[in-house]
C-alpha cells in the first residue's frame, strides 16, 4: 500500500502558483489555498482544494508549506508577520518557497525555520504560466539535500527539470541569473526585430532567420509573438522585471563587482516602468524603441 500524500498549505494562487497548486490537486495532493484573492482561487476550488481563511489556519494543519508570491517583500510577511507560517507551523514539517527571493533572506527564513525544527527548501521556478501549467517547469531547489529527495515527488508534479542547486540561497542566485539573461534578451529583441523591419524584411522572415541562428533564445522563440500581437506579455509585469534586476545587480555587488549588461537592462526597464507603469507588460521594454523609432514591430 502506498503512503499517503502529505497535506498541502499553497500560498499565492496567481499567474505561477494557480497552476502549480492545480496540478497538485489534479495528481491526488489534498491542498488547501490561501491567497489576499479569494477569487483567484476558485477555480482550485473547484477542483477539489480547501480554502482557508488565515495563513495561521493553514500553516498549523499542513504537513507540506508551498508559496508562490511577488518577491522578498511579500516571503518576509507572510513567513515571518505576526500571523505568519513561521509562528504558527508545527515542527517536522516543511517549507518548500518557489518564489523568487533574496539570498540573504532564504538564508535568514533556512535559519529561523531550523530553529523551530522546520525544514526549509527554496525552490524558486521558471519557464512561464503555460509551463507551469503544463507542469514543465525548470526548478532550482537550495537546501538540505535528504529533504530534497523526501519531497522529490511534489517537484516531479510541478516540474520537468529539477536542480538541487546546494546550500540555501544557490537557488535564488541560479534563479536570478537566469532572468538576467531573459531580461538581456528581452532588452535586445526588439533592436534586432527593428534592424530587419527598417531594411524592408518581412517581420516573420526576420524573426525565423533569428530562430535558426546563433542568436536564438528563449525570448526569441517564446516572447516575440506577444509584440508583434501588440500586448507585450501580460504574464509578468515590468515591476517584476524591475523587482528582480534590482536583486541581480545586489548580488553581484555582494560579490565585489558590477554587471554592466544586468545595469544597463534595469535601466532600461526603469524607463519603461516609469513611461507606461508597474503593471504593464514586460515587453513594454521594446514599446520604448518603437515609439522612439517610429515604427510598430506588427507583421
Amino acid at each position: 500500500m502506498s503512503a499517503a500524500k502529505p497535506k498541502l498549505f499553497f500560498i499565492g494562487v496567481g499567474n505561477m502558483g494557480n497552476p502549480m497548486a492545480a496540478n497538485l490537486v489534479k495528481t491526488g495532493y489534498p491542498v488547501t489555498v490561501f491567497d489576499v484573492s479569494r477569487a483567484k482561487a476558485e477555480n482550485l476550488i473547484s477542483l477539489g482544494a480547501t480554502w482557508v481563511n488565515s495563513l495561521a489556519e493553514g500553516a498549523a494543519a499542513a504537513d507540506v508549506v508551498m508559496a508562490s508570491l511577488p518577491g522578498p517583500v511579500q516571503v518576509r510577511e507572510v513567513m515571518l508577520g505576526e500571523q505568519g507560517v513561521l509562528a504558527h507551523i508545527k515542527a517536522g514539517t516543511t517549507v518548500i518557497d518557489t518564489s523568487t527571493s533574496a539570498v540573504e533572506l532564504v538564508r535568514e527564513l533556512v535559519a529561523l525555520a531550523n530553529n523551530k525544527g522546520v525544514n526549509f527548501l527554496e525552490a524558486p521556478v521558471t519557464n512561464a504560466v503555460d509551463m507551469a501549467a503544463l507542469g514543465r517547469l525548470s526548478i532550482f531547489v537550495g537546501g538540505d539535500p535528504a529533504t530534497f529527495e523526501k519531497h522529490k515527488p511534489i517537484f516531479d508534479v510541478i516540474g520537468e527539470k529539477i536542480f538541487h542547486v546546494g546550500e540555501p540561497g544557490n537557488g535564488a542566485t541560479i534563479k536570478l541569473l537566469t532572468n538576467l539573461l531573459w531580461f538581456v534578451s528581452a532588452a535586445a529583441i526588439g533592436e534586432g526585430l527593428m534592424l530587419g523591419a527598417k531594411a524592408g524584411i518581412p517581420l516573420h522572415t526576420v524573426w525565423e532567420a533569428i530562430k535558426s541562428s546563433a542568436g536564438n533564445s528563449w525570448v526569441a522563440e517564446h516572447d516575440v509573438p506577444s509584440i508583434f500581437a501588440g500586448h507585450y506579455d501580460p504574464s509578468f509585469s515590468l515591476a517584476l522585471c524591475c523587482k528582480d534586476l534590482g536583486l541581480i545587480n545586489g548580488i553581484a555587488k555582494s560579490q565585489g563587482y558590477d554587471l554592466p549588461m544586468g545595469g544597463m537592462a534595469q535601466q532600461l526597464f526603469q524607463q519603461a516602468m516609469a513611461t507606461y507603469g508597474p503593471e504593464a507588460a514586460e515587453l513594454h521594454v521594446v514599446k520604448l524603441l518603437e515609439e522612439r523609432v517610429g515604427h510598430m514591430l506588427r507583421p
